[in-house]
């Protein structure tokens, strides 16, 4: 597969697969989550994903954000868009020999995750993500995957 915007396809559907395997309603995530929107300072996470201790409120604060980057190429990764690290655990997502040749030049708290096939289906962490202090609101970033998700649904309308 050479095509990049194949591979991006690619690896975006895996990362939806591996984000929510099995179309689990309870799992809360988004593609294209924008921050910033209409400003100098705007940003967008390729998926993020929501994951809180439980359905109190006091779970819902305490809940965790992951953010996932796809990175189709060593061109792709050297780019200055897509490393929009904004949530409590973040990760790169991209070909294996990608991350071999850019390994030295991931910051220490970004995981990633790489296909472990020929299809492309499934992805497999080669380097875990640590936890890193989140500067942005629980209620800010639910409402821009809100939003991200009202987004989606009314272009498949």
């Amino acid at each position: 597969m050479s095509n990049r915007s194949e591979i991006t396809q690619m690896l975006s559907l895996a990362v939806e697969k591996y984000i929510n395997p099995h179309s689990d309603p309870r799992i809360y995530w988004a593609r294209e989550v924008t921050f910033g929107y209409a400003t100098s300072d705007m940003v967008r996470v390729d998926f993020m994903k929501f994951k809180p201790v439980n359905n109190t409120v006091s779970g819902i604060e305490k809940g965790d954000f992951y953010c996932y980057e796809v990175k189709s190429s060593v061109e792709d990764f050297h780019s200055k868009n897509g490393h929009n690290f904004l949530g409590d655990l973040n990760y790169y997502v991209m070909p294996e020999d990608v991350f071999e040749k850019v390994k030295n030049e991931i910051p220490h708290y970004v995981g990633v995750l790489v296909p472990i096939n020929d299809k492309w289906r499934t992805l497999k962490s080669v380097k875990k993500a640590k936890r890193k202090n989140r500067e942005r609101p629980v209620s800010e970033m639910l409402l821009m995957m809100f939003r991200s998700c009202a987004r989606e649904r009314s272009k498949n309308e």
